[in-house]
Parts: C-alpha cells; sequence; structure tokens
C-alpha cells in the first residue's frame, strides 16, 4: 500500500476590494523569494484589479485595441489580458522544484494541466459548466 503523499501547508487569501496590479506583482516577486528560501508557506491569492492589461511574451502592441488602462508586462506566455472590477484572478505561488502531489518538480507544462483540470472538476462540482 502507498503511503499518503505529504503536502506542505498551502496559505489562500482573497484580497478585499480592487489591488493594483503593480502592487500584487511586488507582492507576489517578495512571496515567491521567501516560498523559494523557505520562509513563507506557498499560496493561492484571489484578487481583483482595477482596469488593467497584461502583456504576455507574444503580446504585439497592435493588437491592443483600447490603450486607455495601464499596461504591464507580465512575464508569461500568451497575449493580453484584461483584468477589472468583477473579474476574480487566481495567483498560485508555488515553488515548482519540488514535486506537488502527481506533478513532477520543474514540469510546468503537467502543473498547468493538472491546475486545468482541477479546476475544471471543482467547478462542474458546483454545477458551473
Amino acid at each position: 500500500m502507498n503511503a499518503p503523499l505529504s503536502t506542505p501547508a498551502l496559505e489562500w487569501e482573497t484580497l478585499p476590494g480592487l489591488t493594483p496590479y503593480a502592487e500584487t506583482l511586488s507582492r507576489m516577486e517578495a512571496r515567491a523569494a521567501a516560498i523559494r528560501a523557505d520562509a513563507a508557506p506557498e499560496a493561492v491569492w484571489l484578487v481583483e484589479h482595477p482596469p488593467s492589461y497584461t502583456a504576455g511574451t507574444s503580446a504585439r502592441p497592435q493588437d491592443l485595441r483600447d490603450a486607455r488602462f495601464p499596461v504591464f508586462e507580465a512575464g508569461r506566455g500568451g497575449q493580453w489580458t484584461y483584468h477589472g472590477p468583477g473579474q476574480r484572478t487566481g495567483y498560485v505561488l508555488l515553488d515548482l522544484q519540488h514535486p506537488h502531489g502527481t506533478i513532477p518538480p520543474r514540469d510546468i507544462r503537467a502543473f498547468v494541466a493538472g491546475l486545468e483540470e482541477w479546476l475544471i472538476r471543482t467547478l462542474a462540482h458546483f454545477g458551473v459548466a
């Protein structure tokens, strides 16, 4: 029989109100450094931002149709993402140098696929298709 997987504590935080993207990014960078140093637990943050855009590595300026909101380089793949009131953004802060459940260390594609599957199943459980 297999022993249960040991998982570290995961801190969940829902930030109240609107949090500017730049403030969230600064907090994320500090938290990521603390997680790498084993000085803070891994976390999931649920945040709402004032109107803004984040640009992924494939974002082209000519594709942004409405530039009236602040734009931030996101350091992620993809193109443009709009963030705004009423839209909750989830930030998952994990040290992927270590395994998480069935996800092997440093396998970002497996992590994203696993996260996507977890979200689909969770939403289905609550009747959201």
